[in-house]
């Protein structure tokens, strides 16, 4: 038998296993193989992409995810036809995710794929709802002079009204990424609502709506739809979690918004922007021949998202930190960690921050298996633990 090379070193943990050399291709790779048991992606299919990509570029990046995506799309397609319903919509469930994953490490805002990608990601995932059973329907949130989309899932395990928890989804990641939770949710009898608020998703991508550091001026509206539209919530149990980027947003919200019984940041962060905005500022301060070249795409990449020129990007990033309302967050909150954290020891300052709620910290160890950030790789984990806790608490 020939000899086969693994890179894997006995005696130390998956989180030294890389994908990529780019950081956050390879946190992908983590984020897209834990949503294999969903459904969301196929492991093979990940690992296949992997294989092709040559470098790290956006247009490899792009092409690839893009490629197989349409694929699958035109396989649904072609099932659909024949009657065979229940592989067309795994085929679309997982067609969409590769599309809204061809738009992530993507921040070209001028190139016209994004807002068609975008478009077809979302078609695909209300293909997988129509033709599944799934018990999820979209949804337009009044907000401002737009609409946010979302999707709202109601559980067939909840009796009378039940309780509602609003997901929140990262900097980078979409509404429908968060199916490793509302999945197990809905099995608990919690309803679900996703949605994708301004800087995320369509609202971006189609709209060119920035992140906004008050959040609870998006979240207050959410709400105010939800109570309106669905009889089957219990108003009186309200619960939200943000992931990643949405950790730190929810916060905020929550100082404000009352109505928010139970909190859980994954992971916990009480000064994002600020932390950025000191790094950017270091490196700026170099002499331009040894700065590193991936700061003015990461900049730019900010810049986008945050709605504000190059330039501009160090002092719009300063208003992202929840310091001064910490003490104003009085509904109970679960911080999440992990060992292999990339913001290390940030998620325990938020956590002795909260000085006026009842709080539990929970750390994801290497034993675990979902100690990278926000359970990136270990999904299944991570959706016992906090959906056991939210039955708990809500």
């Amino acid at each position: 038998m020939p000899k086969v090379k693994s890179n894997l070193k006995p005696g130390t943990h998956w989180q030294d296993v890389h994908f990529h050399s780019h950081v956050m291709m390879d946190a992908l790779a983590k984020h897209l193989l834990g949503c294999a048991p969903f459904g969301m992606t196929d492991i093979g299919e990940v690992m296949e992409i992997y294989c092709q990509l040559t470098d790290s570029s956006e247009e490899s990046w792009i092409d690839k995810w893009s490629g197989l995506a349409k694929k699958l799309q035109e396989q649904a397609g072609e099932k659909e036809q024949k009657g065979h319903l229940i592989s067309a919509a795994e085929l679309y469930l997982r067609a969409s995710t590769y599309w809204r994953t061809s738009l992530i490490c993507f921040n070209q805002p001028k190139d016209e794929r994004i807002e068609k990608y975008a478009g077809i990601a979302a078609k695909c995932y209300e293909d997988y709802l129509r033709i599944s059973g799934y018990p999820g329907v979209a949804i337009d949130i009044p907000y401002e002079d737009e609409t946010l989309p979302g999707h709202f899932y109601q559980s067939s395990a909840a009796k009378d009204k039940a309780p509602v928890v609003i997901l929140v989804p990262g900097r980078d990641t979409w509404a429908e990424d968060t199916r490793w939770l509302y999945d197990g949710l809905l099995k608990r009898g919690i309803h679900c609502l996703c949605f994708d608020g301004p800087g995320q998703g369509v609202p971006l991508r189609v709209n060119h709506m920035p992140f906004r550091p008050d959040f609870e001026n998006v979240m207050t509206p959410v709400i105010n739809y939800a109570l309106g539209q669905f009889d089957c919530i219990d108003e009186n149990r309200i619960g939200a979690i943000g992931f990643s980027f949405g950790a730190f947003l929810l916060p905020r919200a929550c100082a404000y918004e009352k109505r928010i019984k139970v909190c859980i940041t994954d992971t916990g962060n009480i000064a994002w922007g600020t932390h950025f905005a000191g790094i950017f500022d270091k490196v700026m301060k170099l002499p331009a021949m040894i700065r590193p070249k991936m700061v003015y795409s990461l900049m730019d990449d900010y810049a986008w998202k945050h709605g504000v020129p190059r330039d501009g990007i160090i002092e719009e990033l300063k208003k992202y930190d929840n310091t001064g309302i910490m003490d104003l967050i009085t509904c109970k909150t679960l911080v999440l960690d992990g060992t292999a954290e990339i913001n290390k020891g940030s998620a325990k300052i938020f956590f002795d921050a909260l000085t006026n709620c009842e709080k539990e910290y929970k750390c994801f160890d290497t034993e675990s298996t979902a100690q990278h950030h926000a359970q990136m790789g270990g999904y299944q984990v991570g959706s016992e633990f906090i959906g056991d806790w939210i039955s708990d608490n809500l």
